[in-house]
């Protein structure tokens, strides 16, 4: 029975690799017959040129996979690529097969070991009276228990300190699995914290965008109306703009100079308004000469006097506008 499970094991795992090949080679052939119709010479005499001992441990290797699996080898042109890939895979097939072997050899190494201590068991139960066939049932339920139990704890035998030391294994898993569980509880816990947090992040970000949204079209018409406010304020400086330049204009013309300024202005009204109250006497004066005799050259000499004082109160009231302006600039 031991022996038709391993051959079953290894013709399943034949199998597999017949499929394995079957696609590889499949995938080489598609891959081959795109690289013909774009290969060039240099190309050809590099593929002529790998190695032949490895084409020979690959068909060996093929031949001996397929005639286990009781299929022939199919035809396919051998390349570099092809014989690397397939190489590759032989060397792991190989090296799998050599560790499955190990692996059976000490399975069965440990089960001619298992059935010698059953014989001896069953030579010590039978040297007792107390054969397998005359136990009770519950004696045997018990057996098979306990057997079910060593293998679950993956022990040698049914010996109590083997059974403490599996528990005790047991136990230290457990505790590590309580440790890495209360970590993970502990992690959990801090991720559905920030879940939450996120959950309630995205609430506030969704009811922001909501007023947003909402806000979008009163936004809007007072952007136009800012866009409209705004051409009027762009007419409006072009054309203040415009009266600027006719008014500068204007003053370059009439001789206007920055030096002009209200406060000379206003000197200039206040010293006029001093010469107006200077001339007043001077003109009443003038004005009592209207009561003259009707003796003429008395009337044209007092009329020459008059207007040579005229004449020098109005040189000076030009010779204190001259003055002035000096003084402003």
């Amino acid at each position: 029975m031991e022996i038709n499970y391993f051959s079953h094991l290894q013709t399943g795992k034949q199998v597999q690799n017949i499929d394995r090949l079957t696609r590889v080679v499949e995938t080489e052939k598609s891959a081959m017959s795109d690289n013909i119709s774009g290969s060039d010479p240099s190309v050809i005499e590099i593929e002529s040129n790998f190695d032949s001992g490895r084409i020979s441990d690959v068909k060996a290797w093929l031949a001996s996979q397929y005639d286990a699996a009781g299929k022939d080898v199919p035809d396919f042109e051998y390349t570099p690529r092809t014989i690397g890939r397939l190489h590759n895979l032989s060397t792991l097939s190989q090296a799998k097969t050599q560790a499955a072997g190990i692996l059976a050899t000490d399975f069965r190494q440990k089960a001619a070991e298992y059935r010698c201590q059953a014989a001896r068991v069953r030579e010590i139960l039978e040297n007792v009276g107390l054969p397998q066939e005359g136990l009770p049932s519950n004696v045997v339920a018990s057996a098979q228990c306990l057997a079910n139990v060593a293998n679950l704890l993956n022990t040698r035998d049914t010996e109590l300190s083997s059974f403490l030391v599996a528990m005790g294994d047991m136990s230290l898993r457990k505790s590590e699995v309580e440790e890495k569980r209360a970590k993970v509880q502990k992690e959990s816990k801090i991720l559905l914290d920030y879940t939450r947090k996120a959950i309630a992040r995205m609430t506030y970000l969704k009811r922001i965008l909501g007023q947003l949204e909402d806000d979008v079209a009163p936004c809007e018409a007072q952007m136009e109306n800012w866009k409209t406010n705004l051409a009027i304020m762009a007419s409006k400086e072009r054309q203040y703009l415009q009266q600027y330049r006719n008014y500068k204009a204007l003053l370059n013309r009439v001789g206007y100079t920055p030096e002009i300024s209200h406060g000379v202005l206003v000197e200039m009204a206040e010293h006029r308004k001093d010469l107006e109250k200077k001339t007043k006497p001077i003109l009443d004066t003038l004005r009592s000469y209207q009561d003259l005799p009707p003796d003429k050259a008395l009337a044209a000499l007092a009329i020459e006097d008059k207007k040579m004082q005229y004449a020098a109160a109005e040189k000076c009231l030009e010779d204190v506008l001259q003055s002035a302006l000096a003084t402003s600039e």
